[in-house]
């Protein structure tokens, strides 16, 4: 009994070794995280989410780039989401590129329809 036993456990090993060494890794996708900012959002992004509008002042005037994706979305696209109108002025003001889409191929034009937020729809419409 204990001689069968010990016997599948080698022949079960020998095939997952054998399935694992045959697994063509060159092949094999590899996805790379730099760094936190690839997987979380900015400060610059979370403070046009909740609408502060003097923080997002302060990082403008500290160098923050008004078109810098994070998560794949630009802060305009932020703003037009959450329908932040006045922090989406505040970005076309200095320079926002409304024109960039996010990581889907999505317009900004596209989240605000999606939302709702007709305040950023018409200065979207009114900037383009």
């Amino acid at each position: 009994m204990k001689k069968a036993v010990l016997t599948c456990a080698i022949a079960s090993l020998v095939m997952v070794t054998g399935a694992f060494a045959a697994n063509d890794t060159a092949s094999t996708p590899v996805v790379e995280i730099t760094s936190p900012m690839d997987y979380e959002l900015n400060s610059f992004c979370k403070a046009i989410i909740e609408g502060d509008i003097d923080t997002v002042k302060r990082l403008i005037a500290l160098g923050e780039d008004v078109n810098q994706k994070s998560l794949g979305k630009t802060p305009a696209i932020y703003a037009a989401r959450h329908n932040r109108a006045e922090i989406l002025q505040l970005l076309v003001d200095k320079g926002a590129d409304l024109k960039i889409r996010c990581f889907r191929g999505w317009t900004i034009k596209k989240y605000a329809k999606l939302s709702n937020a007709k305040e950023a729809l018409a200065i979207i419409e009114a900037n383009s």
